[in-house]
């Protein structure tokens, strides 16, 4: 089994990436919504942070991006969730898209009718 999980930079495409990977076989992914370093390095606020003992308005981050999780049986759906999302959002090696990442999983338990061995 693999974990994928792709940053994805524009909101806009979420129901539509979402859309795709069921298509490929995805049968499940977890969102969190996110914001990057770079983001919030320039978003820092000028001034007070504090406001009468709250987050200034400035001062808050703002999440512009969603983080998905998914686990994948292999490889070549995790190919295929590559090949679903830059149809979707273009080539990720361009600017604001997204970063896709995976890795192998040496145990993984709840996830229906995989047993808890990546080895099963």
């Amino acid at each position: 089994m693999q974990m994928v999980m792709f940053v994805l930079d524009d909101p806009e495409h979420l129901e539509a990436l979402l859309d795709e990977w069921q298509a490929v076989g995805v049968t499940g992914v977890t969102i969190i919504e996110s914001s990057g370093l770079h983001r919030i390095r320039q978003r820092r606020p000028l001034g007070a942070r504090y406001v009468f003992g709250t987050l200034s308005e400035s001062s808050r981050v703002k999440m512009e991006h969603y983080t998905l999780f998914a686990i994948v049986p292999d490889e070549t759906t995790v190919r295929a969730c590559l090949e679903a999302a830059e149809k979707i959002i273009g080539d990720l090696d361009g600017p604001n898209t997204g970063v896709l990442a995976s890795w192998e999983l040496t145990m993984a338990k709840g996830v229906p009718g995989k047993g808890n061995s990546a080895q099963e």
